[in-house]
Parts: structure tokens; sequence; C-alpha cells
């Protein structure tokens, strides 16, 4: 009897010849299931470099209209300081800042007060513009 039951207990341990089947089938991925899984993968980095370069851009412009309001803001401090009121006309300005050149782009015009003058900056990096400020500068 004990003869039987180890033979019982041998069949038990060793896996049928539908088992052995079955467990090549699940041992991989069909090519199906890896092309899938590149696909996805693969849509999920182009959504990430998308965005990291969405971030970038946004970066950069940001960074380009906060030089431009500090070429507009030292310009038209200038023009306070003077205490003098500024002539009419167009006029051009360099501006360095940072490792940059921006050109400053002035239009004075005149007001239906003579004490008040309307400044009109607008500044461009390689002929783009970045912004536009208008504002009236005038004396006591």
């Amino acid at each position: 009897m004990t003869h039987h039951l180890t033979q019982a207990m041998d069949q038990l341990k060793r896996p049928t010849q539908r088992t052995l089947e079955s467990m090549d089938r699940e041992k991989g991925f069909t090519l199906i299931e890896v092309l899938v899984a590149l696909f996805i993968v693969s849509l999920t980095l182009v959504s990430a470099f998308k965005a990291s370069a969405s971030l970038t851009q946004s970066a950069e412009r940001q960074n380009n209209n906060f030089l431009a309001q500090l070429c507009v803001d030292n310009y038209l401090t200038g023009l306070r300081l003077s205490g003098l009121l500024p002539g009419t006309g167009l006029s051009e300005v360099n501006c360095p800042q940072n490792s940059q050149t921006l050109s400053l782009r002035i239009s004075i015009d005149v007001t239906p007060n003579p004490s008040f003058r309307r400044v009109e900056a607008q500044v461009f990096s390689h002929e783009m513009p970045i912004l536009k400020v208008t504002t009236v500068v005038g004396v006591l």
C-alpha cells in the first residue's frame, strides 16, 4: 500500500503533458503583446517630450517678457528722472539684457495737455515683438 501511495505522490509531483504544453505557452509574451506594450510606451514618451518642450518654451517666453519689461522700465525711469518733457518723434535704442541685446522702439507723441507726452515703447528680439507698453509722461 505504501508503494501505491508513493506512486500516487510521484504522479502528483510530475506535471502531465498537458500541463507542460500550457506552461510553455505561458512562459513568454506573444509578438503582438510586445508590440502593443512598445506602442503604449512610445506614446507615453512622446507625450512627455511634448510637455517638456512646452514647459521649456513657456519658461523662455516668460524670461524674454521679463527682460523686455526691464528695458521699458529702465527707459521710462530715465525719462522721469531727467525732469524734462521728452521731445516728440520716433527713436530706437539697443537694450543689452542678460546675454542678448533687445531693440527698444519708442514713439513719443503730444497729448491735449501740453505738460504731458504719450510714450509708446515696443521691445523686439530679432525683429520679433516681445512687449508693447503705452504710458503718459509729464512734468509738474
